[in-house]
This record gives structure tokens, C-alpha cells and sequence, in this order.
């Protein structure tokens, strides 16, 4: 077999934008430079005077954060995916003799920038480009939450008890090791699906009830572009509702309508909206022990229509990225959640401006 040469690499590469490489369109159509100045605040790297090895450059990095995302990977799996793959060699810039950062290294790159808090900054900054290239808020907002799933936490009742409590439990203060694999901002809650129907053709009266452990993505798409413009991480039980007075609305978008269904529908929310200049569009509940009025099934099943666009958000984060969280505490879970919402706006601007050079 003979050594393969430049020209080959350069064939082989040709080959893959001909198949429609997904990177190789990140990389024409995202300036990934944007991120530059917050990555260097939130990093903080020395002049390198003191010596040392360099760091890798942080937008290197970042665009390393941006490919696990989009292909749900571990930071094992990436190392080894980004010397094995030619695409993703091309989308960072490497060529087959530089050095690759280690799954190590990955990880104390996105450690930092989580313990940093520089996720809300990358983010707006991305969200400051969509509006610059024409894309803002615009027609009203959609609200929405999503369960996020976390490895689940084998734990007693009374460790449960001191967690939803604030506290440490006292067996774990003694052991550090135990501590730090130990999810304490995660929480259990039942998730509710329709029952489905019986080999008889019956459906049962009551819906399903399924435990779940985890976090959940609040989010505020606009209705013109579907963007995510607002966003919140919590624990799995945490309200829905009261996210909406939490800085999950955008006083930005150009038209005052919010959509949302009816677990935002509270008398707390309604007021906060009128004074804020919002018009509600959020679902009605149906009254206890009676009957859904006619006129108000009429106009849930008209909200539905518009309030169901913000459902893609989370089944393009869930089904083409994997949303899950391999991570232990909110800060880690924020930093994946975050980069899924940024690197959703990414392939949705991808698809927009595809939209309008064909157009």
C-alpha cells in the first residue's frame, strides 16, 4: 500500500464537501473569531513569560466544544474521532501531523469556561451575530421547558431529605471521593405521557406517570425565526411557570405576544405580563370538575398551532444531538445545556441562509 500524499489528502477532502460536509458549512458560514475576546476573558491564560508548554488556541477549543455537541460525544470519543476523521481535521484547521488536544485537555477547557460562567456570555454573543445578519426578534415569543436526563443517584431517604434540604449529607462530608461523583442539584420528578391505547382498542382514563431524573431547558424561541433568545437551566422539578418572571421573557422581540401552554397560565404570570407590556397567549386551563367551554378549546386549539413550533427546538436538540447530561452539579449542566442551545442556533442559521441563497 503506498504512503498517501498531499494530493490524495486534497482528493479525499473534495470528496467529503461533494457529500455535503455539515462542518465544512459551519465553517463558511460561522465566524467562530466572534468568540474570541469572551473565550480569552473567561480562560484568563498567562503571557506564557513564566514558560510552560502554550495552550492550545481557544477558539480551537471552542470549535472542539461545538463538534461533541453536534455529534453527542465523551471527550474519549472525541480525541479519538478528531485524529480519526478528516472532516473534523478540516474544520479545526489541523493537518495530519499536528497535535490534537487530549480528551484531558478537553475537559479542563470546558471546566473553566463552566466555572467561569462564560456560557450566558458565548451565547449572547452569538445571538448580538444573528442580529447583525438580519435575524431579529420578531412576530412574539414561545416559551417552553424540556426534561433533560442525568445519570440517575442511587441515594436513602434521608440523604434525599438533607439534599432537598440544602444540605450535605453527613455520611458524604468525610469522603471527597463520594462527594464529587454525587449529584446534588439534580432532582426527580414524573414525567406525564398520554396513555396509550390497549390491544382491546381502550384507551385508559388516567396518563402515565414515568419518574425521572434530571434537569430541564427553559426556553423563549421568537415565532419569525425560531431562535433561542432566552434561556434558564434548573433542577427536573422546578416550575415551569415561574421561569416566565425570571428573565425567560425577550423585551427585545418587536411584537408583544407570548405564547406558552398552560403550566405558565397563573395570575402571577398574567399580571407581571400586562405590567411588563406583554400580551398573554398562554393557554387556558380547563376548569376543575367541569366541562372545556367551547369558545376556549376554539382558541387553546389556535394557540396550539404557533405555541407548537418551539416542540422542533427540542426534538432537533434531542434526536440529532442527544441532549443528555453525563455531568455532576447545575454549573456542568448549564455549560451542555448552553452549548446546545448555541450550536441549535448555529445549524438553524446554517438552514435560514441556505433558505434565502436559493431563494
Amino acid at each position: 500500500m503506498k504512503q498517501p500524499g498531499f494530493f490524495d489528502v486534497e482528493e479525499r477532502l473534495a470528496r467529503l464537501s461533494g457529500l455535503g460536509d455539515q462542518l465544512e458549512a459551519f465553517s463558511r458560514t460561522v465566524d467562530f473569531e466572534v468568540f474570541r475576546p469572551d473565550l480569552e476573558k473567561a480562560l484568563a491564560y498567562s503571557d506564557g513569560s513564566k514558560g510552560g508548554r502554550p495552550p492550545f488556541d481557544p477558539v480551537l477549543m471552542f470549535k472542539i466544544l461545538v463538534i461533541q455537541t453536534l455529534n453527542n460525544l465523551s471527550d474519549d470519543r472525541t480525541e479519538y474521532l478528531i485524529n480519526d476523521r478528516l472532516s473534523f481535521m478540516r474544520f479545526l484547521g489541523l493537518g495530519l501531523s499536528d497535535r490534537v488536544p487530549d480528551a484531558k485537555t478537553v475537559w479542563l477547557f470546558r471546566e473553566r469556561l463552566a466555572q467561569a460562567g462564560a456560557i450566558e456570555r458565548l451565547f449572547d454573543r452569538f445571538d448580538a451575530t444573528l442580529r447583525t445578519a438580519g435575524y431579529l426578534p420578531m412576530s412574539g415569543q414561545i416559551l417552553d421547558a424540556t426534561l433533560v436526563a442525568a445519570p440517575k443517584q442511587r441515594n436513602t431517604n434521608a440523604e434525599k431529605a438533607d439534599l432537598r434540604a440544602g444540605r450535605i449529607p453527613e455520611d458524604w462530608q468525610d469522603k471527597p471521593a463520594k462527594l464529587s461523583h454525587k449529584d446534588r442539584h439534580a432532582r426527580w420528578t414524573l414525567k406525564f405521557t398520554k396513555a396509550k391505547r390497549q390491544d382491546d382498542g381502550t384507551i385508559p382514563a388516567t396518563d402515565l406517570a414515568i419518574p425521572f431524573f434530571g434537569y430541564k431547558s427553559h426556553v423563549s424561541i421568537d415565532r419569525k425565526f425560531r431562535f433561542i433568545r432566552k434561556w434558564k437551566t434548573t433542577d427536573a422539578a422546578a416550575s415551569d411557570g415561574a421561569r416566565l418572571r425570571e428573565g425567560l421573557l425577550d423585551k427585545t422581540n418587536t411584537a408583544s405576544s407570548v405564547w406558552a401552554d398552560t403550566a405558565y397560565r397563573s395570575k402571577a404570570n398574567e399580571d407581571f405580563m400586562d405590567k411588563q407590556g406583554f400580551v398573554s397567549k398562554v393557554h387556558r386551563k380547563k376548569p376543575h370538575l367541569k366541562p372545556m367551554p367551547r369558545h376556549i378549546q376554539k382558541s387553546n386549539a389556535g394557540k396550539s398551532v404557533v405555541r407548537s413550533r418551539v416542540e422542533h427546538v427540542f426534538a432537533d436538540q434531542k434526536s440529532q444531538m442527544g441532549l443528555f447530561v453525563r455531568t455532576v452539579g447545575i454549573t456542568r449542566a448549564t455549560m451542555r445545556i448552553g452549548l446546545a442551545n448555541i450550536v441549535y442556533n448555529m445549524r438553524r442559521f446554517l438552514f435560514l441562509e441556505r433558505l434565502n441563497a436559493s431563494a
